[in-house]
Formats: C-alpha cells, structure tokens, sequence
C-alpha cells in the first residue's frame, strides 16, 4: 500500500515522511544530513517516501539542522566571454551532482584586489563552504592566503594552495602547438595577436609564442595587443593587412580570431592562401567560420567540472578519483595552409 499523503492544503512535512516510512522524526533528519549511523534498508525506505509524499527539503532548515549548507561559491568576471560560461557550466553540473548549489558573485574586468576580496567575503557571508575562482587573482598573496585557509578555494585552471595537486591546462604548452604548426607549414615567421596580460594565459602564451621563435633562430616580430574582444581582433587585423610579409598569425583567442579574418577579408588579403590565422579555445562557432578556425582547443566544462569535484571532495574529505585529461589539442582546420610562393 502506498503510503498516504497529508491533506491537500500543505505539502508534506517531516513527520509525514516518519510515518510513511515507520521510523522516527530524528530517523529521517538523520538521513537527509547523511548521518552514517542509519542502517541502508532503513535510509532506503526514508528515501522512499520521500519520493511517493513529494517531500521537499527545506535548504535553510537542511543547513540549521546540519550545520552544513551545501553551498559552493563562484566568483565571475562579468563579460560575455564564451571560456567564462563554459567554465561556469561545468562547476554547476559537477556541483548538482554531488547534492551542492552555486552562488555566484561578479566583478567587473580588470578589477581592483580590493573587488575580488570583497566578492569573496560576501559569498563566505552566504554561506559557500568553498570557492571557485574563475578570475585571475593571484592566489599566494597574504590577502588570499587569509581567505584560503578558513574557506578551501581553487581557481577553475590553476589549483590554489589548499588543494595540493595542479588543476591546469598548460597555456605554454597551446602556445607552442600553435606557433610549431605555422612554422612547420613553411611560414617564416609568426606575427602574435596576445590576450590581455591582466590574465596568466594571456603572458604564458605570449611567452611560448617568443620561446618557439628563438628555439627556430627567428627574432619574434613586435607584438600586436589584445583584449580578447572581436573587436581588439578586428584593430589587429587591420595591422596585420598593412604589413605584405605577414604570412602567418598566432590569434589569443577564436573570438579575436574571427575580428581579425574579417579585417584582412575587407582588406582583400585572404586567408589562408595570403595570411594563416590558428587561433585558441575552439569554441562552438570555431568549425562554423569562414574559413573553419584551425585552433588548439581547451577543454573548458571538464576544467570546471574537475575545479567543483576537487573542491567538493577536499570539503567533504573523500578522494576525488580519477581526474579528466586537460592536455590542450591542436584541431588543423581551413585557416591555415602552407605559404604561397612569391
């Protein structure tokens, strides 16, 4: 027999579920908090109930109860950047399913210290049993080094100081597929399109793209700045048409990417037979460019996926298992083909 539902002008509460199930009040609080002295036939049949009453768990009586909140905090550069949502998508599927919400705060781009210590402090206020930094705040000043210690934190692609073992995709390692590719093509040089050096990955890419070159014996040719927009892509690309031995570009990002194959398309220089453009990130528009964006792709949702896990598991003092592969890939598509001869 089914177990009976309460009157039809309130919702289930938790003695509706005792009764339901044949067990105590405290059981069942017992069995929401995951106490571990519950025996599996007695939780199975809690559980049970549960579903058949339409029980729903009350999250601030959950965490008065508990003393837990199941809350993971995340904090955002507010921009439309697509790294940024992918990111975010994967920290809240991983968090949904180990039983946690995600609470969110913004700053704005190139925020002070000061912006990302106040949005750290009010999503502690909130209840965040732990942190996902999906900003580029450097994560061993004294200042952050406070906050890590009473709040475990990690960044989405660099593992923070209380979380031992790097969650990290080696930014210098898609810097050289990139400018490797272009140069084994036959191009004689890579001109470099970088990302704003307020992130890490941007100075890390650079980096790579400067060592390559001097590993080949060429002198790197002078930088052409970014901001990870289409439209700093687009200024960059209008540089790029104003100089005929520009063969070969090294783009930060696809979204700057598909500025600069716009400016060289207006400019009459076309791509790849004039110019080859690879790019980085490998974002859902990257194959559906014109032509296809060859790019070295990230593996954005697994790196938030593998942050949230981490951090979970650090609160919840399991072991995290097995962690996901985030070495980057070169993805050889149509923007880029050997030079043509002049």
């Amino acid at each position: 027999m089914s177990p009976r539902r309460p009157a039809s002008d309130r919702a289930p509460n938790q003695m509706d579920v005792a009764r339901a199930a044949g067990v105590s009040a405290q059981t069942v609080s017992r069995v929401l908090s995951g106490h571990p002295n519950v025996r599996p036939d007695t939780a199975r049949r809690v559980h049970a109930a549960i579903d058949s009453l339409g029980y729903r768990i009350h999250a601030a009586a959950a965490s008065l109860a508990s003393g837990r909140t199941r809350i993971i905090g995340m904090i955002v550069v507010s921009n439309d950047r697509y790294s940024s949502a992918a990111l975010g998508a994967g920290v809240e599927t991983a968090a949904a399913a180990s039983g946690y919400t995600v609470t969110t705060a913004s700053v704005s781009d190139h925020a002070s210290t000061s912006a990302f210590f106040e949005a750290f402090d009010r999503l502690e206020r909130q209840g965040a049993e732990g942190v996902v930094l999906n900003v580029p705040v450097e994560l061993d000043s004294p200042e952050m080094r406070m906050r890590t210690e009473r709040t475990p934190s990690t960044r989405s692609q660099v593992a923070s100081l209380q979380l031992d073992a790097p969650l990290v995709v080696d930014q210098h390692a898609i810097g050289r597929l990139a400018v490797e590719h272009l140069l084994d093509l036959g191009h004689r040089t890579v001109w470099h399109v970088g990302g704003d050096e307020y992130w890490i990955e941007g100075r890390h890419r650079r980096e790579a793209w400067e060592q390559v070159l001097h590993e080949r014996g060429i002198t790197p040719p002078p930088l052409i700045p970014g901001e990870w927009t289409p439209e700093s892509g687009y200024r960059a690309g209008r540089t790029i048409a104003a100089i005929p031995d520009a063969t070969a570009v090294f783009v930060s990002s696809d979204e700057m990417a598909f500025g600069l194959i716009r400016a060289l398309h207006e400019a009459g220089r076309r791509v790849p037979d004039d110019v080859s453009v690879v790019s980085v990130d490998d974002i859902a528009l990257a194959a559906y460019a014109s032509p296809a964006l060859t790019t070295v792709r990230q593996p954005f949702e697994e790196m938030g996926r593998a942050a949230a896990q981490r951090l979970i598991s650090h609160i919840e003092g399991t072991d995290a298992g097995d962690e996901p592969d985030l070495h980057p890939e070169l993805i050889i598509r149509s923007s880029t083909a050997a030079p043509v001869a002049r």
